[in-house]
């Protein structure tokens, strides 16, 4: 099954994969909480901590994004160059 951007899955280890849109807005409330202040040190932490692992989960969306993109031009021009 293709995955979409917005919705979370099962990625077969039993652990939520989360979609790219998903993952950059929780990113995006972990900064605004971690900047706002008011949090204890323990808090700030796995903010932190989450705020990484869902870093990650984007970086690997675009990067998938972008090899789809690279494969999409190769099979492009291998077309042109061909007929």
């Amino acid at each position: 099954m293709a995955k979409t951007g917005a919705t979370a899955e099962d990625d077969g280890s039993g652990e939520s994969v989360l979609g790219y849109e998903q993952a950059r807005d929780e990113l995006i409330e972990v900064v605004r909480r971690l900047e706002a202040g008011g949090t204890t040190l323990e808090e700030s932490l796995a903010l932190w901590e989450r705020g990484e692992e869902l870093s990650r989960v984007c970086r690997r969306w675009l990067e998938g994004a972008r090899a789809r993109l690279d494969a999409a031009l190769a099979s492009e021009e291998s077309g042109a160059a061909g007929g």
